[in-house]
């Protein structure tokens, strides 16, 4: 059944029509001073409390029980199941979905077609802490017979974003462990400048690719094995390492099979970092810390399975994603071209927009507030068309873009916050969500 002739859609639509757009949210907060404590919730772990405030979203109780309706109306619940059990639920490639296997820390059987995948995600595992130790301990040399300093992770799309994101995020946790430079652009920019930096006689590649076939990666793995050679010429076998693909492939790359990483097509490439397409992680924060991620994503993952719906944070999260982009619309945004040397500039223009358009000033500057409606981009491509991009917003809903209200009202709060924070006393004189997130950080981090 599409979801526009489900019964549980149309009821929300039907109120949504009704009274969605009449929600404020600072009426909902003055309406109800438990607010927080309803849309909220504290997931308890071995190693803490985790807080989970969703209670500034443009949500009433009526709508979360239409929400969760709706899920067990599409099925939600039995989707999860079939996932867990190995069932071939990516039906478009009759493929089981099990980025669950790799982080199954309990080790408990998962079939597919019969088969328990468990022994082998485990000996691919243990394949990569011998080889993060010895990499990390200086075992493992170069060429040249020095260690390993620089990895290079040469990948794309969830073989680059993921563990990426990862190591930044787990940058503290990697000391001892090599530096490690991400490549996914094909403009040889992106390499070039990388491989600027490096040394070849202590740099480690690792080709993360589920194929050996995807074009960017293997321009950019060739590029890299041109440079590494122009060194390393009298080197029969380069030390490199592949994750993933044909053997016959990457031996006729000059890459020794012993050094390649299996994963399996049930591993979607979103979900990779979590398989051997995590190795650059586990190389820079240490297996010890690898697996303890692995731990954590286990810990949610069995969460995910057990929670009913209505404590259950991920099914949560998502409902909320529905009523956004189903019920209100999402947002549209133009498209920037830009190459290697501007990627940055996308997050730069989003702070200027933010700053400049998120508030509303009547005529005489005597009201500040918040814009929260949809804001469409224009096409800008320079700084110098910023700065007409603002104007316009100016002429069109009459607010001021050029000054820096929305700065300077953070600072006012941030000064009211930061003397709170130095006790242990209980607040209560902001909205409820804030004040639950302050008095949280208090007990949790005092």
């Amino acid at each position: 059944m599409a979801l526009t002739a489900d019964p549980a859609f149309q009821k929300l639509q039907t109120w949504f029509s009704s009274q969605g757009k009449s929600l404020n949210m600072r009426e909902l907060f003055e309406a109800d001073p438990q607010r927080f404590s309803c849309f909220s919730t504290v997931l308890q772990t071995d190693d803490g409390d985790i807080l989970v405030d969703y209670s500034k979203n443009l949500i009433t109780p009526e709508v979360m029980d239409m929400l969760f309706a709706l899920a067990r109306s599409r099925g939600v619940e039995d989707a999860r199941d079939k996932m867990f059990s190995g069932e071939k639920i990516n039906f478009t490639e009759g493929r089981a979905v099990l980025h669950v296997a790799l982080r199954n820390r309990s080790n408990t059987p998962i079939l597919v077609e019969g088969k328990d995948v468990m022994p082998d995600v485990n000996r691919v595992l243990d394949k990569m802490k011998a080889f993060c130790q010895k990499v990390r301990s200086g075992d493992w040399k170069g060429f040249s017979g020095k260690s390993i300093t620089d990895v290079v992770n040469i990948g794309i799309g969830g073989s680059d974003l993921g563990p990426l994101m990862v190591t930044e995020a787990l940058k503290p946790y990697s000391a001892g462990g090599p530096n490690v430079w991400f490549v996914s652009n094909i403009d040889g920019t992106h390499l070039a400048k990388t491989l600027q930096q490096l040394n070849p006689e202590t740099t480690l590649f690792i080709i993360a690719s589920k194929t050996f076939t995807t074009q960017e990666t293997i321009t950019n793995a060739e590029s890299a094995r041109d440079w590494f050679l122009q060194t390393a010429a009298d080197v029969s076998v380069p030390e490199r390492s592949a994750v993933r693909s044909l053997t016959a492939k990457v031996k006729d790359f000059g890459i020794d099979p012993a050094n390649m990483f299996e994963f399996w097509d049930w591993v979607g490439g979103r979900y990779s970092l979590w398989s051997a397409i995590g190795l650059s992680i586990a190389l820079h924060i240490g297996f010890e810390n690898f697996e303890q991620l692995l731990s954590g994503a286990h810990w949610m993952d069995n969460h995910f399975r057990s929670a009913p719906l209505e404590r259950n944070v991920p099914v949560l999260l998502a409902l909320l994603g529905v009523w956004y982009i189903n019920l209100w619309g999402a947002e549209t945004q133009a498209l920037l071209p830009y190459d290697q040397y501007l990627h940055r500039f996308a997050a730069y223009f989003q702070q200027g927009d933010m700053e400049s358009n998120g508030k509303y000033i009547t005529a005489d500057g005597s009201r500040v507030d918040y814009h929260t409606g949809p804001i469409v981009w224009g096409e800008p491509g320079t700084n110098g068309q910023h700065a007409f991009y603002q104007l316009i917003h100016q002429v069109v809903w009459n607010i001021n873009s050029y000054d820096q209200w929305g700065v300077e009202l953070g600072k006012q709060l941030a000064k009211r916050i930061e003397p709170e924070l130095k006790d242990a006393s209980e607040v209560g004189s902001h909205d409820s969500s804030t004040n639950g997130l302050i008095n949280f950080l208090k007990k949790n981090f005092a």
